[in-house]
């Protein structure tokens, strides 16, 4: 859907439209390509992302508020989070945005790394790490601020309740996504490198860059150009942050009372 100009068989004006139309013509698997570099990168992206989050936040949160909560701490800690995650997954979300396109011309996972890497250079797997970082930074803040915000009206004791952190999660990723929406069209354009739409803005060679990204885009469509897939990106991200902080906050929970129950059985 943010794909500028689409083949005319992939232009679809709804969600719903486009997963129908994808299942029946693409196939019902279709819609899950791309899962699997996703998955690989993923694991280590999170564990660096969370560890640097949580570290960070508390040792900001001493610095700024004395151990109090602090929305400036959550924003930058989020933001400085983001650096490592990025920097591991950067790579997975352009092999799997390339295959994720109509007509794809990669087999498979390794068939698009190794086309990649032979026509275009291991630099191609991070020519939008730069633009990710611009679109992910901003996101994140929004979203650690928004989450905690959110656990502080209903979770004031941060304690262990999975209704509060899927909801404020959900809310959390609806605003970050929405108020994102324009970075995400650019770095898509910036991944894809869509030859249709480079044509046509007349850019020779590989675009790169926020600024160039951004200057093609309302070229090519004008400002709601900016907002092509706005409604998936939401739907996407809602449950997709729900469910990330609900397994984050389970596991911290269950470990930590592990570690406690450990350590008094020690003591006694």
């Amino acid at each position: 859907m943010q794909s500028l100009y689409p083949d005319p068989r992939a232009q679809y004006r709804s969600v719903y439209e486009a997963l129908r139309r994808i299942v029946r013509t693409e196939g019902v698997w279709r819609p899950l390509r791309g899962m699997n570099i996703t998955i690989l990168g993923a694991g280590p992206a999170h564990a660096l992302y969370f560890a640097c989050y949580e570290k960070m936040k508390w040792t900001l949160s001493d610095i700024i508020k004395h151990g109090g909560n602090s929305h400036t701490a959550n924003g930058i800690a989020g933001s400085m989070a983001t650096v490592l995650h990025d920097a591991v997954m950067n790579p997975a979300e352009v092999v799997k945005t390339r295959m994720q396109m109509y007509n794809s011309p990669y087999k498979g996972v390794w068939d698009c790394i190794r086309t990649v890497r032979r026509t275009e250079g291991l630099a191609a797997f991070y020519r939008s790490y730069t633009t990710q970082l611009t679109m992910n930074i901003p996101f994140q803040a929004l979203h650690f601020i928004t989450y905690e915000f959110m656990q502080e009206q209903l979770n004031p004791r941060r304690q262990y309740q999975p209704q509060t952190h899927i909801i404020s999660g959900a809310l959390a990723g609806a605003v970050a996504a929405a108020a994102t929406t324009p970075l995400d069209v650019c770095k898509t354009l910036l991944n894809t490198q869509e030859n249709v739409a480079l044509n046509s803005a007349h850019v020779s060679g590989h675009l790169s860059g926020m600024a160039n990204a951004f200057r093609t885009v309302y070229q090519l469509g004008g400002v709601q150009a900016y907002f092509k897939g706005a409604q998936a990106r939401i739907i996407f991200q809602m449950p997709s942050t729900a469910i990330a902080w609900s397994v984050y906050e389970f596991f911290k929970y269950f470990l930590t009372k592990h570690n406690l129950e450990k350590s008094g059985g020690s003591s006694s």
